[in-house]
């Protein structure tokens, strides 16, 4: 049973909403298609981890104490100034996920908090790709064994209602890319529930010609693509064309695209604020506009927009663009799905004051995004 705590702008938008209102968003259908899987850890199961927890005698181990004091922090509420601030607060939890025995416990226990019911007896979503990057760790765990480990545990639970995305950090070197395409094909290819390839990490880190060709082949052998995009302002135009001539399927985030950008590539116009969505056409699936992944409490806490009336959700929607409502990382957001779609029905400024027949076209869109 989940026991997710939700704080923040989550709580702040579930907290106005009317009874009927919540038994109407969880009512909907919902897929969660941008969750990482280090960053939804339930913090029950990191002490759980810590209690089992022996450090390596090697020289960046983290002592008990420093992952105690990780731990605590995340119960006490992250604060972040930039999204560069987003990185460094993960070691903690990957080296309590460093054997495939706790990469198992970790993702059944993402995978009961998204997918069982909680404490108000309804799950979060229907269904879920999780997504996660393949982790080596010599002498106790190679990239295929960490695979291995966590799709067991997406395997359990059916293809109906999960699916794993392979996630490439902008970090690797083109070697340990290679060699991860490599992974995620081989066991595609053996039948097991991988559905796709992200591209994520520092987005101010990395070369896209170096990322490029380790995509293409994932896409020409029958991977999907959804790749982080244009998260940060400084982001050249030329990476942004350069990634979406790749043929991505779905974008995460999308915060920054220039309009210039998305009328040449999704056919968008300059569209008032005033002006309605258009419902009927956001609920329909369009083969050539990627669907895009949208984190509304992440992006407020990464501070990459500034409140929820400037965010970019907007102009997608102005121009019946196809998005996901997506949580991102709930443990240090501490948010829910459930509580990202009171985001779009609670009135401003708590949220953004969505209509309940444009938030069924969303959950619509969601579930149609889906890889499978």
């Amino acid at each position: 049973m989940s026991t997710r705590i939700v704080e923040g702008p989550a709580k702040a938008a579930l907290n106005i909403l009317a009874e009927d209102d919540i038994t109407f968003l969880h009512s909907l259908p919902k897929a969660e298609l941008h969750a990482h899987l280090n960053g939804s850890i339930p913090l029950p199961t990191l002490r759980i981890l810590l209690e089992q927890y022996q450090p390596d005698d090697l020289p960046n181990s983290l002592s008990k104490d420093v992952i105690e004091a990780q731990i605590r922090k995340f119960e006490e509420g992250v604060g972040l100034n930039k999204i560069s601030d987003f990185f460094s607060l993960f070691p903690a939890v990957y080296a309590l996920t460093s054997s495939p025995e706790a990469s198992s416990i970790a993702t059944r226990a993402v995978l009961d908090d998204f997918l069982e019911p909680g404490l108000d007896g309804h799950p979060q979503a229907t269904y879920i790709e999780l997504r996660t990057t393949p982790r080596e760790i010599p002498g106790k765990m190679s990239r295929r064994e960490y695979l291995e480990a966590v799709l067991k545990e997406v395997e359990a639970r059916g293809r109906e209602s999960a699916g794993l995305i392979v996630s490439l950090d902008r970090r690797m070197t083109s070697e340990v890319m290679h060699e991860c395409v490599g992974l995620a094909i081989q066991l595609k290819s053996e039948g097991r529930p991988i559905v796709g390839i992200d591209l994520c990490g520092d987005p101010q880190a990395g070369d896209v010609e170096n990322f490029k060709p380790h995509l293409t082949q994932a896409r020409q052998a029958g991977l999907r693509l959804t790749l982080h995009i244009a998260e940060i302002a400084e982001t050249s135009p030329d990476e942004h064309r350069a990634l979406l001539n790749l043929g991505p399927s779905r974008l995460g985030h999308a915060t920054f695209l220039p309009p210039s950008i998305r009328e040449h590539y999704f056919g968008h116009v300059s569209v008032s604020e005033d002006a309605p969505a258009d419902v009927i056409t956001m609920s329909r699936r369009v083969a050539d506009k990627p669907c895009v992944e949208i984190c509304l409490t992440s992006n407020l806490l990464c501070k990459t927009v500034p409140d929820l009336q400037a965010h970019h959700i907007r102009a997608y929607l102005k121009n019946s663009h196809p998005v996901s409502i997506c949580t991102d990382d709930t443990l240090p957001f501490r948010t829910s799905l459930l509580g990202e779609y009171a985001l779009l029905l609670a009135k401003p400024p708590h949220g953004l004051g969505l209509s309940r027949e444009e938030v069924v076209a969303i959950a619509r869109m969601s579930m149609d995004s889906r890889f499978i």
